[in-house]
């Protein structure tokens, strides 16, 4: 047993067939103990049992099994939580004309200039929509309210006239960064915008009131009961506003947030249209720390997505007739300035997660962290998606102690894949090299990019790792089938691994003695059976900090 004998009695023993620990020198346990938040002993249940008082209370899980909580490396959980509070929710799966009526129903509902927020928009509409009429049919839809809906990838944005001319953006006023489609008829904008150029237009809605400090903190209260309710007890938010960090410290400091936090603040905004960004809010990170909220890096887009060709790739993208025969995409920043921002973050003990989509950002964040190992600098970085790496590379990650922070929810058989697919032909068979990563020695972190993805839900991540095909069934084959991962792997990259990536590694990911007492109870042993099944499996309650946060 492990443990202290003699000491005083716990405040909860949990016993049950299977338990789970995802610490290699003990991977399985007959029971553990929880006092003051924190796990006091682990091991045999007659070991365990010394550690019962008059006062302890039990949690036997029979059959069921015990997990360590849930880690997401990746998610934006208050984008999350305020999409289903206060915006127009839409499936990405829905049609044109399906997205039209929802947007009219919603407009029946509301004033004559309120304005209409919502997504997510597949990324394979945008093509279709760029067009006058289709930006026309939107203003009807809208009975001429602004309207603003997010595609799925969250980097790109289709707008109505309205929304356009709060905007300020027109044929002659053009956003500087981004892409803004125009109608190659009458050269007027369309409304479909990628990347930085939808910023003008959040911007336009903030303005014009958007969310109160109240909603901030309800729509990340909301987005963590959402991630409790999955078995998840730890996450990386992977780019956050001054909003969302006052939001998580109100929560933490009223002992309501359900969750170890590491926040990600921005230092350059491709996407979200934040203010501020960059220096300013690095500076104002740290007043935000609580006990369970830890502002601890930074967050840069070094890139954008392969669908809107603003990914950045070492061979060219296939030739079409906007960008030619040898267009790579751009990264946003040079070596030199990406250097000298990790080196400045680094001076104040901040890790760093990139953005890097293409297989040339990915190569030049490599570049760029083999200089600073040299000169002394340990920093903690994470490519963030890292979906398509050089062979060359996958083993730098290891020796430059880079993570890899990858999100099979948007990379198994689907929506996305079937975009990346045509943009990039026979290359998107070969993403997520995640058997070789673990091969070479790097850590791979699991995160699901919620929501990005439709779901957090972490049994899909699971699964989708063992099997490379789509959990729910939606989407037929595999992605490069000879990357699988075993299922005890997948276990330890949506948890230990997480949980080291994002430096909390010493306080949970496993079921050790010390570390806080995270912990979920599934209904099965997820991991031992089919591979095909794990994502039937559900989740009976979640506890964090030795606390009941989800489920009976």
């Amino acid at each position: 047993m492990t443990g202290s004998e003699g000491a005083a009695p716990a405040d909860l023993i949990v016993t049950g067939a299977v338990i789970r620990t995802a610490d290699r020198a003990r991977p399985r346990a007959e029971a553990f103990a929880v006092r003051d938040g924190r796990i006091a002993a682990v091991g045999a249940r007659a070991d365990v049992e010394h550690l019962r008082g008059p006062e302890t209370r039990s949690l036997d899980a029979g059959d069921a099994a015990v997990y360590p909580g849930f880690v997401d490396v990746h998610n934006h959980h208050a984008l999350a939580g305020r999409t289903e509070l206060f915006e127009l929710s839409l499936p990405p799966s829905l049609t044109v004309d399906e997205i039209l009526d929802r947007v009219r129903e919603k407009a029946a509902t509301l004033p004559d200039d309120a304005w209409i927020i919502g997504g997510a928009v597949s990324t394979t509409l945008l093509p279709t929509l760029a067009n006058t009429a289709s930006r026309r049919r939107l203003d009807e839809a809208a009975g001429g309210r602004p309207v603003v809906l997010i595609e799925d990838s969250r980097h790109n944005r289709w707008a109505n006239t309205r929304a356009l001319e709060l905007a300020g953006i027109t044929a002659d006023r053009i956003p500087v960064g981004g892409v803004t489609v125009l109608d190659p008829d009458d050269g007027t904008p369309t409304g479909v915008l990628y990347e930085a150029a939808g910023i003008p237009v959040q911007e336009a809605y903030d303005r014009s009131g958007g969310l109160t400090a109240a909603q901030h903190v309800a729509a990340s209260r909301r987005g963590i009961e959402l991630l409790n309710s999955f078995g998840i007890t730890t996450f990386q938010d992977a780019g956050v506003s001054l909003d969302i960090l006052g939001a998580l410290a109100d929560l933490d400091r009223a002992g309501e947030l359900n969750a170890w936090v590491v926040s990600s603040l921005l230092i350059n905004d491709e996407i979200f249209g934040v203010d501020p960004i960059g220096q300013p809010l690095i500076d104002q990170g740290e007043r935000f720390r609580t006990a369970h909220h830890r502002p601890d890096f930074v967050k840069i887009f070094l890139d954008g997505v392969p669908p809107a060709r603003t990914a950045s790739f070492l061979d060219p993208y296939p030739a079409d007739a906007v960008h030619g025969a040898h267009f790579h995409g751009e990264t946003i920043m040079s070596f030199d300035e990406l250097h000298g921002w990790l080196s400045s973050v680094a001076a104040r003990g901040l890790g760093a997660k990139v953005h890097c989509t293409g297989d040339g950002s990915a190569r030049l964040v490599l570049d760029v962290t083999e200089r600073l190992r040299r000169e002394g600098v340990t920093t903690p970085i994470q490519i963030a998606h890292g979906q398509f790496l050089a062979e060359s590379d996958i083993p730098r990650l290891a020796e430059l102690q880079v993570s890899a922070d990858i999100s099979p929810f948007i990379w198994y058989p689907g929506v996305i894949p079937q975009a990346l697919a045509e943009v990039l032909g026979e290359r998107a068979e070969h993403s997520q090299p995640n058997r070789a990563l673990l091969d070479a020695g790097a850590l791979v972190a699991g995160g699901s990019d919620w929501p990005v993805s439709d779901s957090p839900n972490t049994l899909e991540g699971l699964q989708g790792l063992v099997t490379r095909a789509d959990p729910l069934g939606r989407a037929a084959g595999v992605l490069w089938p000879e990357q699988a991962i075993t299922a005890e792997e997948a276990l330890e990259v949506f948890t230990i691994n997480a949980a080291t990536a994002m430096g909390l590694g010493a306080e949970t990911g496993s079921l050790t003695v010390g570390k806080s007492a995270d912990f979920v109870v599934l209904s099965r042993d997820a991991i031992a059976g089919p591979a095909d099944e794990i994502v039937a499996t559900d989740v009976v309650s979640t506890w964090f900090a030795g606390r009941l946060v989800h489920g009976r």
